[in-house]
C-alpha cells in the first residue's frame, strides 16, 4: 500500500529529514488542497525529489529509483501493460542479462505485487525499488497513443467523442507539460497543437465535422455562451486528470474556418517554483531576495509576453508569504493561486481595471501588492506612489531589457524623482529551452568554430584551442527534440546610488548601458553564456532570444 501523508510526515520527522513544525504545516496544506504530501514538500522546497525519494526508500528497505536523472526507455516501460502500470503505479527501471528485473513502484510493501509482476513479466525473479508517484507517472508518456487512434477507438465503441477527446487532450497536455493547447479548425480537419517549452508541436488531427461539438464542450466547461459564434469569449476551466487538477484560461475567437480555441494551462508544477528553480544563479538570487526584503519600494520584472515575468514575481511573493503579511494581487487573469494571498481579477465590464483595482487595494491595508502589469500612465503613477507610501510593489513591464525599463516609465509620465526614490531592482528575463538530461552528450568545438558562433567568444570561453559543449541527441523523453523544460536568462539591475542620480537627469538608454558596463552588470547574453558553459542549454537557444545588441556603434553583450 502506498505510504499515506500522515505516515510519511511521521517518518520524515523521526528520521530527522524535517522538523516537526514544518511537517505539521505541510501536512495541513496537503489535506486542505487534497494533494500528496510528497508534492507539497517538493513544491515548497522543503526537500529535493532525490532526498525525499531516498528517505522513503530507506523506510521500505529498498533502493531508490531516480527516474528523473535516469528515466527508463520506451521499451522498458512497454514491458508492463498500461492498465497494470497505472493500477499499481509501476514501471520497469532496469533489465540486465542474468540479473533480476528491477521495477520502480510507489508501494514496495505490497505483498502480492511481486507475484503479480512475475506473472505479467513472465520471469522468476523481480526486485522492487521505490520512486515518487509523480516521477512514475511521467514515464507513462510512452503509453501515449496518437489522437487519431483514440478518436477511432472512441467512435468504434460509440463513446462521447467531444467529452472523451477533450479529456485525452488535457491528459496529454499535463503529461507533456504543455503551456498552451491550440484547437484550430481547417477546411477538412481540426488540428490540435501543444506549445511545449515555447515551441508549438502537432498533437493530432480530428475530422472537421466534430469541431463544433468539441468547441461547445469547452464552452460548457468554461461557462461561456454556446450560442455565440461571431464574438471573442474568454473563460476558465478546471479538469481533474490522473489525480491532478488542471486549470486553464480559455480564449475562443472566430477565424475564417470556424472558432479557434486556445487554452493556457496553469500547471500545478509551476506553483512551487523557487528563484533557484527558475534559473537564477546564486549571486542573482541573493540580490533579488535582498531587494524583496525591503519594507517598501518597487521590484520590476521586464520582458516580452511569455518570458516568465509573472512566475518570477510569484516566486518572490511565495518567498515573502507568511501569516503576518497581507499580500494582495490584481491580475488579468489570475495566473496561479497561492494560499494566504488575496487575488483580484481585472474585470473591465464593471470598470475593475488595473488602475481602479490598485486604488482599492491601497485601502485594503496591504503590505505587499502584486500588479500583473503596468500598461498605462495612470497605473504607473498609482503604483509608484503606493511604493512611495510604505508598500512593497511587485509588477511587470514590457521592455526589452532592464535598462530600457527606466525610459519606459519616464515615457509613461512618471516623475524621475519618483522612479529614483521607489524602484529597488529591475529583473529582465527571457526563457530558453534546457538540454534534455536523458540524452545530453558532449562535443568539442574549435576556437574558430566558437568565434563563428559567438562574438567575442574569448570573453566567455578563454583562449583554449578547443572547448567542450553540450547538446541533446534526441530521445523519446524529449520527443526527439534534444530539449526538455525551460530555464530563465536574467539581467539583474539594482538601482544603485549612481543610477538614482542618473535617473534624475532623464537619461537616454546609451547612458544607462554605459553605467551598467561600468558597474559590471551582466546582460541576458552574459547569463546565457554562463548557462551554455554549465551544460544547461545551447548557444543556438541563447542567440534565439538574446543576441548581442549594437548601441551607437558599440557592441554591448
Amino acid at each position: 500500500m502506498e505510504i499515506d501523508n500522515k505516515k510519511l510526515a511521521e517518518l520524515l520527522v523521526a528520521e530527522k529529514y524535517i522538523e516537526e513544525p514544518v511537517a505539521v504545516e505541510a501536512l495541513l496544506r496537503a489535506e486542505r488542497t487534497d494533494t500528496p504530501l510528497t508534492r507539497v514538500l517538493i513544491e515548497r522546497g522543503v526537500l529535493t525529489t532525490d532526498l525525499l525519494g531516498q528517505a522513503v526508500a530507506e523506510h521500505y528497505g529498498v533502493p531508490y529509483a531516480d527516474l528523473n536523472s535516469h528515466p527508463p526507455e520506451a521499451d522498458l516501460v512497454a514491458l508492463l501493460p498500461e492498465e497494470f502500470a497505472r493500477k499499481y503505479n509501476a514501471v520497469v527501471y532496469q533489465k540486465e542479462e542474468g540479473k533480476p528485473i528491477v521495477v520502480a513502484v510507489t508501494a514496495p510493501d505490497d505483498a502480492a505485487l511481486i507475484g503479480e509482476l512475475k506473472k505479467v513479466l513472465k520471469v522468476e525473479e523481480v526486485k522492487l525499488a521505490y520512486s515518487i508517484p509523480d516521477e512514475i507517472a511521467s514515464t507513462f508518456v510512452h503509453y501515449r497513443k496518437p489522437l487519431e487512434t483514440r478518436f477511432q477507438q472512441i467512435a468504434a465503441r460509440g463513446g462521447h467523442l467531444a467529452a472523451e477527446l477533450l479529456d485525452y487532450i488535457f491528459a496529454d497536455a499535463a503529461l507533456l507539460k504543455a503551456s498552451d493547447v491550440h484547437i484550430e479548425p481547417h477546411e477538412k480537419e481540426t488540428l490540435v497543437r501543444f506549445r511545449i517549452d515555447g515551441v508549438l508541436h502537432d498533437a493530432g488531427r480530428i475530422p472537421r465535422e466534430y469541431h463544433e461539438n468539441i468547441v461547445n464542450r469547452v464552452k460548457v466547461l468554461a461557462k461561456l455562451r454556446t450560442d455565440e459564434h461571431k464574438g471573442i469569449q474568454d473563460g476558465a476551466v478546471r479538469i481533474s486528470t490522473d489525480g491532478k487538477l488542471i486549470e486553464a484560461r480559455v480564449s475562443i475567437a472566430p477565424i475564417y474556418d470556424g472558432e479557434k480555441v486556445v487554452m493556457r494551462v496553469l500547471a500545478y508544477y509551476v506553483r512551487g517554483f523557487t528563484l533557484h528553480d527558475l534559473g537564477f544563479f546564486e549571486e542573482h538570487r541573493k540580490t533579488v531576495e535582498d531587494a524583496a526584503r525591503s519594507p517598501f519600494g518597487m521590484i520590476l520584472a521586464s520582458g516580452p509576453t511569455g518570458s516568465g515575468k509573472t512566475t518570477t514575481l510569484y516566486a518572490i511573493a511565495k518567498l515573502l508569504n507568511n501569516s503576518g503579511i497581507n499580500i494582495t494581487t490584481i491580475e488579468d487573469p489570475v495566473e496561479y493561486k497561492i494560499e494566504g494571498v488575496n487575488h483580484i481579477q481585472v474585470n473591465n465590464a464593471v470598470d475593475l481595471t488595473f488602475a481602479q483595482g490598485l486604488k482599492s487595494i491601497v485601502r485594503q491595508d496591504p503590505d505587499i501588492i502584486l500588479v500583473g502589469e503596468i500598461r498605462d500612465d495612470e497605473t504607473a503613477n498609482i503604483a509608484v506612489n503606493a511604493a512611495l507610501t510604505g508598500h512593497l510593489m511587485l509588477s511587470t513591464l514590457h521592455a526589452n531589457d532592464a535598462a530600457t525599463s527606466i525610459p519606459r516609465l519616464l515615457e509613461m509620465g512618471v516623475e524621475p524623482f519618483l522612479i529614483a526614490s521607489t524602484v529597488e531592482i529591475i529583473v529582465a528575463q527571457r526563457l530558453v529551452r534546457k538540454i534534455c538530461e536523458s540524452c545530453r552528450a558532449s562535443y568539442t568545438v574549435t576556437k574558430q568554430e566558437l568565434s563563428d558562433m559567438v562574438p567575442d567568444a574569448g570573453k566567455y570561453f578563454g583562449k583554449s584551442a578547443k572547448q567542450t559543449l553540450f547538446k541533446g541527441k534526441g530521445c523519446a523523453v524529449c520527443q526527439h527534440t534534444g530539449y526538455l523544460g525551460r530555464t530563465g536568462l536574467f539581467e539583474i539591475l539594482p538601482v544603485s546610488p549612481e543610477l538614482r542620480d542618473l535617473i534624475l537627469t532623464k537619461p537616454g538608454i546609451a547612458e544607462i548601458y554605459a553605467l551598467e558596463a561600468k558597474q559590471g552588470i551582466k546582460s541576458l547574453f552574459d547569463d546565457g553564456m554562463e548557462k551554455v558553459k554549465a551544460g544547461v542549454t545551447t548557444i543556438e537557444e541563447i542567440k534565439r532570444v538574446a543576441e548581442p545588441r549594437q548601441i551607437r556603434g558599440a557592441t554591448r553583450l
